[in-house]
């Protein structure tokens, strides 16, 4: 009977004013101006002169363009749910009812993502990470953990579309791997990310005690920017020793035969490089400087500003007490962030890379300063 339909109008007045407000967020009219700018520079002669520059430009264009095009395409759905909802209230027609109810769906987790996107402002947010996991204390068993923690970010990065590099990922003494370095490529990669940045806790029954006690672990995830071509750091030749030896794979077993890891240390700073994923040796020291650009950037800024701390979150011991997140496989099932109160029992869910929930949840309390969504994992 015509009429008696469900009426969505309330429902889509409230998608169509947050898709409006995320749009004017967004400074649409500056971002156009901003691609065709660009654009238009890469019409100039000698543009592909410096490639690294040129496809720094053309990437950018083309990331405001996805921006604006998304931003147009949640308008054009909200006039369809419109449009669709008023159809199905006056002819009473139960599928088109259940076909609007469909596209606003869609339409929130697509508003969702691109409220995400909004967030993101910092400098490097757009861009790859740098990501490392490092066993903190527990013992062996803080090695299983920064295992299976490697594992849930490159389940989380395939969820996203995301690639990655593993650079390094060397085998514990009796289990799980000594630490994690990896780049992830992709759009927001380093802004998502960095929500992950601190010590993360796992207590469960211990897997290699006999007596099957409850065990507690520790795992600390830094996360830091991958430095675009034109950010300048300075490292001079006589500061590194480079290192060159066999790279060697998960339980010992050769990756390829040739001397082609690379280790890099800093001697200023002690800090140690090394990548072992690539076959070829100049591969593996061009990708090893990349990642020593992005450390060094870290501790100079820092020197000059105390405000960078933010680029790896608080640092603290990887111990007891210094937590971000709570992993508790027993007594009881639950995944907790500290700082913002989301919380989980689906831990397998959690760990086979459904962490959007609580990186969703980690923005939106640090833009926002309010309750978190809840997000499907």
């Amino acid at each position: 009977m015509a009429g008696a339909m469900e009426d969505r109008k309330a429902d889509i007045a409230a998608a169509a004013e947050r898709v409006a407000r995320i749009c004017e967020y967004l400074h649409l009219d500056e971002k156009r101006a901003e691609a065709s700018a660009l654009e238009s520079k890469a019409s100039e002669p000698g543009f592909w002169d410096e490639p690294a520059a040129a496809q720094a430009t053309m990437s950018r264009a083309a990331e405001l363009r996805d921006e604006i095009a998304a931003c147009e395409s949640l308008g054009a759905d909200v006039e369809e749910a419109e449009a669709g909802n008023e159809l199905a209230v006056a002819e009473g027609d139960d599928a088109l009812a259940a076909e609007v109810g469909e596209g606003l769906s869609s339409l929130k987790r697509r508003t969702d993502e691109l409220e995400l996107t909004s967030w993101f402002n910092g400098e490097f947010d757009h861009g790859d990470a740098l990501v490392t996991i490092t066993p903190g204390q527990g013992g062996l068993e803080a090695q299983d953990w920064t295992e299976m923690l490697l594992r849930m970010y490159l389940r989380y990065a395939e969820r996203r579309g995301w690639k990655v590099d593993l650079h390094d990922a060397p085998r514990g003494e009796e289990l799980g791997i000594d630490r994690a370095v990896f780049t992830v490529h992709g759009k927001n990669a380093y802004g998502m990310l960095s929500s992950e940045a601190g010590v993360h806790r796992l207590v469960r029954i211990s897997p290699t005690d006999e007596k099957k006690r409850r065990q507690t672990t520790f795992a600390g995830v830094e996360v830091l920017p991958i430095l675009p071509d034109d950010i300048d750091v300075e490292i001079k030749d006589d500061e590194i020793r480079v290192d060159v030896y066999r790279s060697s794979g998960p339980g010992g077993q050769s990756v390829n035969t040739t001397d082609s890891a690379v280790r890099i240390t800093h001697v200023p700073t002690g800090i140690v490089v090394t990548v072992q994923n690539e076959k070829s040796q100049l591969k593996n020291k061009e990708t090893a400087m990349k990642i020593l650009r992005s450390r060094l950037y870290e501790i100079r800024k820092a020197e000059r500003d105390a405000e960078i701390e933010a680029l790896k979150g608080e640092r603290r011991d990887i111990s007891f007490g210094s937590q971000i997140r709570n992993y508790v496989l027993y007594p009881y099932q639950l995944v907790k962030d500290v700082r913002t109160g989301e919380e989980t029992g689906d831990i397998q869910g959690v760990l086979d890379g459904g962490i959007d929930r609580f990186v969703v949840a980690y923005h939106q309390w640090r833009v926002e300063g309010r309750p978190s969504v809840r997000v499907e994992a």
